[in-house]
């Protein structure tokens, strides 16, 4: 997701800054959950993405025509703009590819490595030197990672070659999904300077509608759910995360919080009890262990001050 906004100081949360956070990453991960649910009752990726975005961008352009925000995107920044929407409509078909796939957690977790993928595209891109912490965190994220997905096989007993044929798509998928946010969020932060924030989100969800239904009409059209539980799952993953959006999108800017929170990143653990209580998926307590230790250092990486 996009901020809503942008700064360059972190802002002290207020209790209930810190509760609407965590609400939001409640209804990211239950959105995940939901999106699961309607993969396994006939609907597509595709499909998914295009409702969720189609809907959830409507709702944003009625917040925009309310709050009176010029809808004008200025020339300089077009491309800029335009490429961040194609990044987050990758990503978007990315992480849903993966959720199809993985336990909806082990998904969320190895997407959440893209603050590894942000500093990466940083120094390719514009050759800023990443920062001591971040490159403190980097193995151990890999090893919570590598724990968390079980990659040699250990605790699911079937060995590394035969884990990695259960689960290699589903993670190459996660990690695209990382590394096409972590180079749209490096775009924002340089190629955006001076955009509206309310109004880059705006374009960035309309890019995304528009190329996913585009997307779905080459595909012969949208894959409809073909049972009711798939209409509960397409209908519940719209609604929370176009919730969830709008919350991110017009509350946390008046409790004083800019952008994406640190705090938001425990959706991967919120996903996890969703999707044990729903789907009856459960990993093992090593897995446990080790998403437990990616969560808490990309926590750590985005507590950090200037």
């Amino acid at each position: 997701m996009s901020s809503p906004a942008s700064s360059s100081a972190p802002v002290a949360l207020s209790g209930a800054a810190f509760a609407t956070l965590l609400l939001i990453a409640l209804m990211m991960g239950a959105n995940h959950v939901a999106a699961r649910v309607a993969f396994d009752h006939g609907v597509n990726v595709v499909t998914a993405v295009a409702v969720r975005s189609t809907v959830t961008g409507l709702v944003v352009l009625a917040v925009l025509l309310t709050q009176q925000v010029p809808l004008r995107v200025p020339a300089r920044h077009a491309k800029a703009l335009l490429g961040v929407g194609l990044l987050i409509a990758v990503q978007s078909v990315c992480l849903y590819s993966a959720v199809a796939r993985l336990p909806v957690a082990l998904a969320l977790l190895a997407f959440n490595t893209y603050p590894l993928w942000t500093a990466l595209w940083a120094r390719v891109a514009y050759g800023h030197r990443a920062e001591r912490r971040t490159l403190f965190a980097m193995p151990v994220m890999l090893a919570g990672l590598a724990l968390a997905l079980d990659v040699f096989g250990a605790a699911s007993g079937l060995g590394a070659a035969a884990q990695w044929q259960q689960i290699g798509a589903g993670v190459a998928f996660a990690l695209a999904a990382a590394a096409t946010f972590g180079l749209a969020l490096v775009l924002i932060q340089h190629e955006t300077t001076g955009v509206d924030g309310r109004l880059r989100t705006a374009t960035t969800m309309a890019i995304v509608a528009v190329l996913a239904l585009a997307g779905a009409g080459l595909q012969g059209g949208l894959h409809l759910p073909n049972a009711t539980a798939g209409w509960v799952g397409l209908g519940m993953l719209t609604f929370l995360y176009g919730t969830a959006f709008t919350i991110l999108f017009t509350v946390l800017p008046r409790l004083g919080v800019v952008g994406n929170s640190a705090i938001m990143n425990v959706e991967p653990i919120f996903a996890l009890v969703i999707a044990w209580a729903v789907l009856g998926q459960s990993i093992a307590a090593v897995q446990v262990l080790g998403g437990l230790l990616v969560v808490a250092t990309v926590v750590w990486l985005g507590l950090r001050k200037g």
